[in-house]
């Protein structure tokens, strides 16, 4: 969603980096370019002109003039204020009380039921009894949603009965929750196409009703400015608590997430990049910040991973590795849990360095090309017996042959993978003779 923009921020920074001494003329100009980028990627105007005004007066102290790397200090002037615009420190859910409740808020299309669905597992995942209540009763289907979501993620719901209303539908689920001793109660309340006064009014009494501590609105990042206004319209009739952000996996030009915390005054909490149950991410303003900047994000990189990958079975993979013991097996589960880290594009834009910096089209093919290759080796493996896995280096060209044909692919594409199983299994000896030549060196430093 960033990428125009951070393209865009990355080049005036690139030109910053060729001054060797910063002039008045000089700030001015990139603040210029950078106001530019930002309208460009539709941030509010106001926000994008009070935040350039204070980023130019942070520039023109001394301190960044007088330095002998005046283009770093003027990204770190900018990353600050990024981070501010963000919403500062990271923001929890307060799941206090016995159960914390949870309102969900939004527009139809704004992924509110499917981001309901997301929070339900994600606390199941941390030991906690969550109970769903479906109260959406006039968009076709939506009960039913909510109650296929729960069955996915293996938790309980509520649905309406005959004749209940919606805010008597909150009551008596809070008085369930409360009996039956849950940890977290979610209300997927209604939405609607645009806010109106019944609408509002709904939300007002079910909010009076139930007092849920979290009244968090889920917004569609894709729609724009719109979105801003939408939260102010929530904002200013129920009182948000936390802003969900969902679609930042699209290719709209990411203002929204920009304006809506300076615009509203609300954090926020989560970000959903994906139609997956696990595609919900808690918002860090210093991650994006430095995504948006080019830097990377390296934390949630291991945190994503830390969430995928068994740390007792990568140490035993490392350990096999190093000894050159790996098989196909081991190949193939190493490829599955790539995969489950989610696309390579979105990996890409958490790693630091030249990576993030070539051409936007160049990284998106790079990723592309490695999904499809990820998507080619293990369907290749799947048409092997497992001797033929155990035993890679046996496998001759009859063999292969076969193999090419099991799973529709080319006898070329077969030996592409037995090489490059070939050429993991090298840099595993490169490795342990690294480690031998550390360990003597060590040794003989230490006499």
């Amino acid at each position: 969603m960033f990428e125009n923009l951070s393209s865009a921020l990355q080049k005036t920074f690139k030109d910053l980096r060729g001054y060797g001494k910063l002039t008045e003329k000089n700030v001015k100009d990139s603040m210029r370019e950078v106001r530019m980028a930002l309208l460009e990627a539709d941030v509010n105007f106001k926000v994008a002109r009070d935040f350039v005004k204070k980023v130019q007066e942070s520039c023109m102290g001394e301190e960044v003039m007088g330095s002998i790397t005046p283009g770093q200090l003027v990204v770190k002037r900018v990353q600050d204020e990024l981070e501010e615009l963000l919403g500062g420190a990271h923001k929890e859910f307060d799941l206090t009380g016995n159960p914390a409740s949870v309102m969900m808020m939004g527009l139809h299309g704004s992924g509110k039921t499917t981001s309901s669905g997301k929070l339900a597992l994600r606390w199941k995942k941390s030991g906690r009894r969550v109970l769903l209540v479906a109260c959406d009763i006039r968009r076709p289907a939506a009960v039913e949603q909510l109650m296929i979501l729960a069955g996915q993620v293996g938790c309980d719901v509520i649905g309406p009965e005959p004749g209940e209303t919606v805010p008597m539908l909150g009551k008596r689920a809070a008085q369930h929750a409360e009996d039956s001793k849950y940890d977290v109660v979610i209300y997927d309340t209604g939405g609607r196409f645009q806010v109106d006064d019944e609408l509002v009014q709904e939300l007002k009494e079910f909010s009076e009703y139930t007092e849920p501590k979290n009244r968090v609105l889920v917004l569609d990042a894709a729609i724009g400015q719109e979105s801003v206004n939408v939260a102010e319209t929530f904002r200013d009739a129920v009182g948000l608590t936390g802003l969900i952000l969902t679609k930042l996996d699209g290719d709209a030009r990411g203002g929204a997430a920009l304006s809506v915390h300076a615009v509203t005054g609300c954090p926020i909490l989560m970000t959903g990049s994906g139609e997956k149950m696990e595609d919900l991410e808690p918002f860090y303003p210093d991650r994006m910040a430095s995504r948006i900047l080019g830097m990377g994000d390296v934390v949630s990189f291991v945190e994503k991973a830390q969430g995928v990958i068994d740390e007792k079975e990568a140490l035993k993979m490392q350990e096999k590795l190093a000894k050159n013991q790996m098989d196909l097996e081991d190949f193939l589960s190493q490829i599955r849990q790539m995969r489950k880290l989610g696309p390579m594009s979105n990996l890409f834009d958490m790693m630091p360095g030249d990576a993030m910096k070539m051409d936007q089209k160049k990284k998106d093919a790079i990723a592309t090309a490695s999904e499809l290759e990820m998507k080619r080796f293990e369907s290749i493996i799947q048409s092997m017996t497992p001797w033929e896995r155990r035993n890679p280096k046996k496998i001759d060209r009859p063999r292969r042959l076969r193999i090419a044909a099991g799973c529709g692919r080319k006898l070329a594409d077969v030996n592409q993978l037995l090489k490059r199983f070939d050429q993991m299994g090298k840099m595993g000896k490169q490795f342990k003779k690294m480690e031998k030549r550390l360990r003597h060196l060590k040794k003989f430093t230490t006499k």
